[in-house]
């Protein structure tokens, strides 16, 4: 079975490059292919007009825009869907990011508050009732949320989280003493760290996100990789085992994520092949996850995430509903 257990309706910063990804994508999922491949004319781009402009009235939480991830997602022989958003788009949850951000007035701390106040514009209940309105409808829809592991954050995070009804919660670190490292403006910092200690740092947090009890699988395992600063593999096996264990102790999943191979310039999954091998040896479980933001990439490279997976002796794979996990031949 194929799945698709972490993609996301939308996020910001509201650009004009956002602007046109988001006319990129509703071009791309016109129902008819000759509607989508006649993009040069006055026409095409009028009806693109007229769409971006409902789009835009409607938002993201509407029927019309995660039907089409549904029926992109169809289309590529997906049988289970598993959508999230970000905890930091929702108001409700502004102020535990305040607190364990790094938000002062150093540069990065300006950054970091102006991008906040930039997608933090939603409330939860808009999520909810948007994704809940399509899954009546759509039986092999679940709902999740990523949240952001903080260090010591746990029991706020939980009382937050508590007050409200998922299928499953993605536990996800982001950030490093406060830094979002996955930020392409702050992408200049790596250079002021040694890469063994922030690794070191970075592992340390995700096993506390998995020993939190807060979540059902913790996603891209090893994303500080993102920008292609990494030591060794060989420097971060013992990391990678640790982890591991760590998972399968706590009986919590993770993922194949192909989010950073297509949309990142260190142009690899997540975790890497060798990180997924020991995850295998140790035994645990993984879910499909394309980590798309706009309907077009639903699913992207997960055909090659499924031949990675099976090469390495994967046989299942898992999804979840109502806080359970479920498995299927991969």
């Amino acid at each position: 079975m194929k799945v698709d257990f972490h993609f996301h309706l939308e996020e910001g910063p509201y650009t004009l490059n956002w602007l046109q990804r988001t006319c990129l994508a509703l071009q791309r999922t016109r129902r008819t292919p000759e509607a989508a491949s006649k993009h040069d004319s006055l026409e095409s781009v009028q009806s693109i007009v007229r769409a971006i402009s409902r789009r835009m009235e409607e938002g993201c939480f509407s029927e019309r825009w995660i039907t089409k991830y549904i029926e992109q997602g169809t289309l590529q022989g997906i049988e289970r869907f598993g959508v999230v958003d970000h905890l930091y788009r929702f108001t409700e949850f502004k102020h535990y990011y305040e607190k364990h951000m790094l938000i002062d007035d150093s540069p990065l701390g300006q950054l970091q508050q102006a991008w906040l106040d930039q997608v933090c514009v939603y409330s939860i209940h808009e999520y909810l009732n948007g994704v809940q309105n399509v899954a009546r409808f759509y039986g092999n829809l679940s709902i999740g949320i990523e949240a952001d592991y903080f260090e010591n954050g746990e029991e706020e995070l939980g009382e937050l989280l508590g007050k409200y009804n998922f299928d499953y919660v993605i536990g996800s670190v982001h950030f490093v003493n406060g830094w979002g490292f996955d930020n392409p403006e702050t992408r200049h910092l790596f250079k002021d760290h040694q890469l063994k200690d922030l690794y070191a740092q970075h592992f340390e947090n995700v096993i506390r996100a998995v020993n939190s009890g807060l979540f059902q699988f913790i996603a891209h395992l090893d994303n500080l990789k993102v920008f292609g600063f990494r030591p060794s593999e060989r420097d971060l096996l013992g990391w990678y085992d640790a982890v591991a264990s760590a998972l399968a102790n706590a009986g919590v999943a993770s993922e194949i994520n192909t989010g950073l191979a297509y949309r990142y310039p260190v142009k690899e999954m997540c975790p890497s092949p060798n990180f997924l091998r020991v995850l295998h040896r140790h035994g645990v479980p993984v879910t499909l996850s394309s980590d798309a933001h706009f309907p077009d990439d639903i699913g992207t490279m997960l055909d090659e995430a499924i031949i990675m997976a099976k090469s390495i002796g994967y046989e299942e794979i898992v999804y979840f509903k109502n806080k359970q996990r479920y498995s299927s031949k991969v």
